[in-house]
């Protein structure tokens, strides 16, 4: 049973100094945006914006009142604003993007007490992140005891991937006792970009299609008939593509010598690995793409220049998965926007027949797009992505 039309939709997309929410209405057709937001600086300096459906700005960052400046006290502001602009009406349900669903969880599920005790014990797999999207379930329980919640997950969409590309060459007990395997992330993404492309490209949606998630977390798939197939993330979200500051695959004998010979501890390498490589520790100016591009600095066209050669790299590796490509798709913050990089990854595509139009590739739209030229063997596709909307709809199918 799913929620009755015109009920309320919560999602809540969760970070360690974050809090981004989406609320919608459901509808008959597909969960309509209504308003979003974004708490952010939690711990620190903690700000509240909203915004409508439209991208009209209704709060710019008012100040989170309290002394705790923690994620409860951003949640309990972010709820009284919301309840002071939907007149009485009722939040039906609540969706929550998770990160790590581990090998239990390969759909969306209603949260109950075993499930958040599950949750915890995925953890160790995503530290960085797993903790912070526990977190306001939890305080949500609390708060709203009468809302169903539900958990949509990251890694879900890859789990039914052919068991070769979910391994390691690690002992098989490894992957069966321990859960080290490959997961796989921007799942709700993905997620989306398949259900759209029915009706963007039905040849693409029945065949083979190679879709990077470009932003400043990074990461692609290969999708046959609109299933996961294969993924660049592995067991964490810091394999395959380099991103804004992740350094993306590196071989494990690097973890060692930083470990053995470099005398740094687990805490450190974490830190150089997430937060001090990619993109920023490459150029030595900045995680932001756009920085790069404007700047003249040999680094930054070093970084430029690798981000877009591993995803080349990975193209190929893709179709050969695929067993060839029938299309492309550009989606995510640097894939949606970026013209300059989209041109520098198929300029280098073209012994698989990847032909771009310039002048469609320049064009800067919100709506799906065709950037290849009538002449290309694959079709090329910008196409927005979505994870909210794909979070409401799975919490909005999954409440009974």
């Amino acid at each position: 049973m799913t929620t009755k039309q015109n009920e309320l939709i919560l999602v809540i997309n969760a970070g360690s100094s974050s809090i981004k929410f989406s609320l919608f209405e459901n509808s008959a057709a597909d969960p309509v945006l209504l308003y979003k937001g974004l708490a952010e600086g939690i711990y620190v300096d903690p700000k509240f914006t909203a915004k409508d459906a439209s991208d009209a700005k209704l709060v710019s960052a008012e100040a989170i009142p309290g002394s705790a400046k923690n994620h409860d006290e951003a949640l309990r502001h972010m709820l009284a604003w919301i309840n002071g602009v939907i007149n009485g009406r009722k939040i039906a349900v609540i969706g929550h993007r998770v990160v790590h669903g581990g090998t239990k969880f390969s759909q969306p599920v209603v949260v109950t007490a075993e499930v958040v005790s599950e949750l915890e014990k995925l953890i160790p797999l995503a530290p960085l992140h797993e903790p912070h999207n526990i977190t306001p379930i939890k305080i949500l329980q609390g708060l709203l005891p009468d809302v169903p919640q539900v958990a949509c997950f990251d890694t879900a969409f890859h789990a039914n991937q052919p068991e070769l590309n979910q391994l390691y060459g690690l002992p098989y007990e490894f992957s069966q006792q321990e859960g080290i395997r490959r997961y796989g992330f921007h799942g709700l993404s993905y997620e989306y970009i398949a259900s759209v492309l029915p009706q963007i490209d039905a040849r693409a949606a029945e065949g083979r299609t190679v879709v990077c998630h470009l932003g400043n977390g990074s990461s692609m798939a290969a999708l046959q008939a609109c299933k996961g197939i294969a993924s660049t993330m592995g067991f964490t979200a810091l394999e395959g593509l380099p991103m804004g500051t992740r350094t993306g695959s590196i071989d494990a004998g690097v973890v060692l010598h930083l470990l053995n010979h470099l005398k740094m501890d687990a805490k450190q390498i974490e830190d150089l690995l997430y937060k001090k490589s990619g993109l920023l520790g490459m150029s030595g100016i900045s995680s932001d793409m756009r920085d790069l591009e404007a700047s003249d600095s040999p680094r930054a066209k070093l970084a430029i220049d690798y981000f877009v050669s591993r995803i080349v790299r990975e193209t190929g590796s893709l179709a050969a998965a695929l067993q060839g490509i029938d299309a492309l798709v550009f989606t995510a913050g640097i894939g949606e926007n970026d013209a300059l990089t989209r041109a520098a990854v198929c300029a280098q595509l073209g012994w698989l027949g990847v032909i771009v139009d310039p002048a469609a590739n320049a064009v800067r739209s919100g709506e799906p797009r065709r950037i290849s030229a009538e002449d290309s063997k694959v079709a090329v596709y910008v196409i927005p992505t979505n994870e909210e909307l794909m979070i409401a709809r799975q919490a909005n199918t999954c409440v009974a």
